[in-house]
């Protein structure tokens, strides 16, 4: 497995993809492929998140054949109509059978109706309790639903995570900083239109931003309605270090460190 402070070459910055679903289906025809360009491109550690229960064996393989794929471990809250209670327990046991970086994609998601909040609540709040009990850091699903995440993490003491996609407010962000997490940015604030987002992405301390991709979804504006992948990170750093007046090696370097400490790499 590729340490955290491996870089791709003398002269390439070194990149953390922090949430990347590279054993999705939409990469079975040219994963390898993939995973060179995201390579060749300084992209060296991509985090995995699985979304069921039914996802552990598709993550773990993922993880074991690429280095440098560092496996999460969750179920994920658009996909209730698929959890059982039992599969908490089985959380548990991959956990023991292979340690991950965090406890996710887990979280809330307000924004489709169709998902019953207290269902969603239920599953969070005992993944949640996993995480303080294995000492590990979540990997949070944030749409529409920051305060009610907040909420629980007062009162749930994980040691910090990420807030993947990040679009909450600035005082929100400042809370999720509080509780130690870092705030995670992609393809989604390089749209013009993204005016609150790209102001978040401009703003908000260095120290609190990570990098992420979310392959295959939310991919950047040169992609368009395309499907987005690892190898982009790099573009991505380099629009957010031209928002943030800074080189794009300086960003890689302070979100590369805001990774590793989050996640206890290195």
């Amino acid at each position: 497995m590729t340490s955290a402070n491996e870089t791709a070459s003398p002269r390439t910055p070194f990149f953390i993809d922090t949430h990347s679903h590279f054993d999705a289906a939409e990469f079975d025809a040219d994963r390898d492929a993939e995973y060179a360009r995201a390579r060749s491109g300084g992209v060296t550690i991509q985090v995995v998140p699985s979304i069921t229960r039914d996802n552990f064996a598709a993550v773990a393989a993922t993880c074991e054949r690429y280095p440098g794929c560092l496996p999460a471990w969750g179920m994920h809250p658009m996909l209730i109509a698929t959890h059982r209670p039992e599969h908490l327990a089985d959380l548990r046991a991959q956990i023991e059978t292979q340690r991950p970086v965090a406890i996710g994609e887990i979280g809330l998601d307000f924004f489709v109706r169709e998902l019953d909040p207290a269902t969603q609540e239920h599953y969070y709040v005992e993944q949640l309790k996993i995480a303080r009990e294995f000492d590990l850091p979540v990997l949070l699903h944030c749409r529409k639903s920051v305060d009610a995440l907040l909420k629980h993490l007062r009162q749930i003491k994980v040691p910090g995570g990420i807030a993947h996609a990040f679009n909450g407010s600035a005082q929100q962000a400042a809370e999720f900083i509080k509780l130690g997490f870092k705030l995670g940015f992609g393809g989604a604030f390089t749209w013009p239109r993204a005016l609150h987002l790209r102001q978040l992405a401009a703003e908000l301390p260095l120290d609190a931003i990570v990098l992420e991709t979310d392959s295959p979804d939310i991919p950047p504006v040169w992609i368009g309605r395309g499907r987005n992948a690892p190898g982009e990170l790099p573009r991505i750093a380099a629009e957010l270090a031209l928002l943030r007046a800074m080189t794009t090696d300086e960003l890689a370097q302070a979100t590369t460190r805001n990774a590793q400490a989050v996640l206890k790499l290195g």
